[in-house]
């Protein structure tokens, strides 16, 4: 009682002394963390009990379906809710997220603990900087992704079909490394009596299925959506994107299996899984089935290879995947908990477990372990992958401007209007006046 009474005398001289009485801060022992539902977030889910038991911090990974994912983050943002402490998310959101203030700069705390320095640069550069060369970083590369290929690997090394092969255009049977071999290929082992084709590729016109497919070969030839000062016109429609483009629709008109004409991953992988197409592209995230018995009766056949390169040498892959990001409107307590987390969850030791779970690690190091490509069958393609990805845009105005693009891709490539150019210039007539509205073009 006298210690209590003692304590509350004490309390009154220092406010009448002006001085300010904070009460104590109290220690954070839960985070969350904000993702879509699948199963890295399950991969994830699992490795932070490591970290309960380490930091005696419980961390909770809530998952949306894909479907409704970025429009809950979307509303989350406009009312400043501080439900969730990081999210992972997508690379298209960092401009937004970071512009718009929902995001909490990460640079110098990255670069004090050498974080920037783990991951592959690729990763950092499309994962975490905004602007683009600014040297800012808004996420930690968390779930790196990437489209590369699978193939039947009986139908590669069978003799016969490899003689065939070889006397008809005139090379060996083998995975293909330029976008003409795999021209070649698709086209040879398109065989509509046998109700097989050569590839099955991406044409959903939902959301940005088509555009990610496309940009595997437009990057790969020289294209680009825009240039340094956010030029369109003579960049997205020139010759060599015009002839990207028209490889794109040859490859879907010539050699995919029928009724991909609204085609995602699932799709996709259908296709290969019964046995109708020879290659396939994806995601690497969605080649787990594909190397499951359980799934695929061709799982012990089938071989994964990186996209092929372009006609100059040039070689590039959509890159899927997400970043880890702060919340800018969660008490400052909080948001260094979060970087805690961040810091904790970059260590080498971790993301080599977080790799043996499941999740697609972007650390340098691990990718380049003899161990890493033990885990699955296609992790070595994907580890040559990251080193060469590249994004769409992930200015604020990316959701204006995608399905201006999805739709020249879908009209020309699935339904056969105009002409490639025609296509690409109507992009550039759609994307022109929201880049200068946005102010990036004069």
């Amino acid at each position: 009682m006298f210690k209590k009474a003692l304590l509350l005398v004490m309390l009154v001289a220092l406010v009448a002394m002006g001085i300010s009485v904070q009460p104590a801060k109290a220690a954070v022992t839960e985070l969350t963390i904000f993702w879509a539902q699948w199963a890295p977030a399950d991969y994830l889910q699992a490795l932070v009990k490591d970290y309960e038991t380490e930091k005696g911090i419980k961390v909770t990974v809530r998952q949306e379906p894909w479907g409704t994912f970025g429009n809950v983050v979307t509303t989350d943002w406009a009312a400043k809710a501080t439900s969730w402490d990081l999210v992972v998310g997508d690379s298209q959101w960092l401009g937004q997220g970071a512009s718009q203030g929902h995001y909490v700069e990460l640079t110098d705390f990255m670069k004090s603990k050498g974080i920037d320095k783990t991951v592959t640069p690729a990763t950092l550069q499309y994962y975490g900087e905004y602007p683009a060369g600014s040297g800012k970083y808004w996420g930690y590369p968390t779930e790196g992704d990437a489209n590369g290929w699978a193939y039947r690997t009986d139908l590669f090394t069978d003799p016969k079909e490899m003689a065939d092969f070889k006397a008809k255009y005139g090379y060996d049977l083998a995975v293909p490394e330029t976008w003409d071999q795999l021209m070649d290929i698709a086209k040879f082992f398109t065989r509509k009596d046998q109700n097989l084709y050569g590839a099955a590729i991406y044409t959903q016109k939902d959301y940005d299925a088509i555009t990610m497919g496309f940009e595997n070969v437009f990057f790969s030839y020289g294209g680009d959506w825009y240039n340094k000062d956010f030029q369109v016109d003579g960049v997205v429609n020139s010759e060599n994107a015009i002839k990207a483009l028209q490889y794109y629709h040859d490859l879907y008109e010539c050699c995919s299996p029928p009724g991909l004409s609204n085609a995602f991953f699932q799709e996709t992988n259908d296709a290969y899984t019964s046995g109708q197409a020879a290659m396939v592209m994806n995601y690497f995230a969605f080649f787990p089935a594909l190397a499951n018995e359980a799934s695929s009766k061709f799982a012990k056949t089938t071989g994964y290879f990186p996209m092929p390169k372009g006609p100059d040498g040039a070689r590039f892959a959509a890159l899927g995947g997400q970043g880890m990001s702060v919340s800018s409107y969660i008490s400052d307590e909080r948001k260094q908990a979060a970087m805690d987390f961040i810091e904790w969850f970059a260590q080498e030791s971790v993301q080599a477990k977080w790799a043996q779970l499941g999740g697609y690690t972007c650390n340098i190091n691990v990718l380049a372990s003899p161990e890493f490509n033990k885990v699955a069958p296609f992790n070595a393609a994907f580890a040559e992958t990251m080193n060469f990805v590249k994004d769409f845009t992930n200015i604020p105005e990316y959701g204006a401007m995608l399905p201006i693009v999805q739709e020249a891709l879908h009209n020309f490539i699935v339904g056969n209007q105009g002409t490639a150019k025609e296509a690409l210039d109507s992009v550039v007539e759609g994307w022109t006046p929201i880049l200068q509205d946005a102010g990036y073009l004069k």
